[in-house]
């Protein structure tokens, strides 16, 4: 239903432009604001046809986004999302946002829709997601000065990894090609751990690239309105034994159009729009891995994690390079949940404890070497900031134990 009326929130007579709330008839609620010019005679009140207001049993509460005019001191306009994200999530957001004129009064925050049908019927069947892969997956670099790359599961396995238990001194015993002899199920309780064979060390460490296949996990996103395409890809060593980095593909159910593609370097991983990635031929977005720790990336160059603006902290290069994977070819679907057991899951995938043994580090050493150039008040300033890289434990999960496999992936 069209709104009753429209309560003015905002109005800027040097930019004469007027921001709307929409006041919903009963048992309905407003999907955001809307905004309006000056015209001759004043402020013109948009038509109640203008938008629409939609029963309240199909919205979801939303919460505040990103701030979208942060340049503005004395208006905020934020973007909405829903509160829950995730494969299991029902909110459909619809773009819109709300406005509030400080940091210490949030208004009404708007909604967004809710998918009440369990079915996701715009959901892609099995050859769907074959021919979205084939489409659109990606050309996957490494690093030219590469040398720990990636290789399939079953090869690791069969190069001579080994499963260890706590409490037990026995040397670890072999891991049948599929994994079928690892534990399954549970947490990562600390009991078990994979680790790198006796023999032919190197070896294994500096992986198989010829053997390497993309990991995929399909599911829904935004309540089956968009399909999220996982990709994991297994490199038997890089910052430590056993590492899985991945990237995601975020294509749209109403058209089929790749949407964005969400990277798991920069701060924690980021989500990229479409029209701001590199291609290869056409519809293959171009991801980065990063020299040594394998995180992904959107485009080549050099990141530092850690105090970046100061230039301290770890540096991650990504580049082109001739040794790369073709996503679209090499791929293997391991997991999607809403086809319904169309899909069997490999043995591997439900061990959820780490692929490697515990590593301990401490970054402080090197980076109180890092500052030593620094002008000396600059210097006392990023001393006391050194605690943000802390001695810390290393110890990676596999795919299906981390959260963002039934959620959403971190912002």
């Amino acid at each position: 239903m069209h709104p009753v009326e429209f309560d003015l929130i905002f109005k800027d007579t040097r930019s004469y432009y007027y921001i709307w709330r929409p006041r919903p008839p009963p048992g309905y609620r407003a999907l955001g604001f809307i905004v309006t010019t000056l015209a001759m005679r004043g402020p013109i009140k948009p038509k109640l046809s203008d938008v629409m207001c939609v029963r309240e049993d199909l919205t979801q509460s939303c919460e505040l986004g990103d701030d979208l005019c942060a340049n503005l001191s004395e208006l905020k306009i934020f973007n909405t999302k829903a509160f829950k994200t995730g494969m299991f999530s029902k909110g459909v957001p619809v773009g819109t946002f709300v406005s509030t004129f400080s940091d210490s009064y949030l208004p009404h925050v708007g909604c967004c829709l809710r998918n009440l049908n369990p079915n996701l019927e715009a959901m892609p069947n099995l050859k769907q997601v074959d021919a979205l892969i084939q489409h659109y997956g990606p050309i996957l670099y490494f690093h030219p000065n590469e040398v720990y790359f990636p290789s399939s599961v079953s090869w690791f396995f069969k190069k001579g990894a080994k499963l260890f238990k706590k409490g037990k001194s026995s040397n670890g015993i072999p891991i049948d090609p599929h994994g079928s002899n690892l534990p399954r199920g549970g947490t990562n309780d600390g009991s078990f751990w994979l680790d790198l064979p006796s023999k032919g060390v190197d070896d294994v460490k500096h992986g198989d690239l010829e053997s390497a296949e993309l990991y995929v996990h399909v599911k829904p996103a935004f309540a089956g309105t968009f399909t999220d395409i996982d990709m994991w890809f297994f490199c038997p060593f890089g910052k430590h034994v056993g590492n899985w980095e991945h990237f995601t593909l975020r294509i749209s159910n109403f058209n089929g159009e790749l949407y964005s593609v969400y990277f798991s370097g920069d701060s924690g991983g980021k989500w990229v729009d479409a029209t701001r990635l590199e291609f290869f031929k056409g519809n293959k977005p171009i991801v980065y891995s990063a020299k040594g720790g394998h995180a992904t990336f959107p485009n080549a160059g050099t990141c530092i994690k850690g105090l970046s603006k100061l230039g301290i902290g770890l540096k991650m290069q990504a580049d082109v390079n001739i040794q790369f994977i073709d996503a679209s070819n090499k791929y293997h679907i391991v997991a999607a949940e809403y086809l319904g057991g169309v899909v069997e899951e490999p043995d591997w995938l439900q061990y959820m404890r780490v692929w490697g043994p515990t590593i301990s580090f401490d970054w402080r050493p090197e980076l109180k070497k890092s500052i030593t150039h620094l002008p000396f008040l600059t210097r006392l300033m990023v001393k006391k900031l050194i605690h943000l890289f802390p001695y810390n434990k290393e110890r990676r999960t596999g795919p299906k134990e981390r959260r963002s496999w039934f959620g959403d992936e971190q912002q």
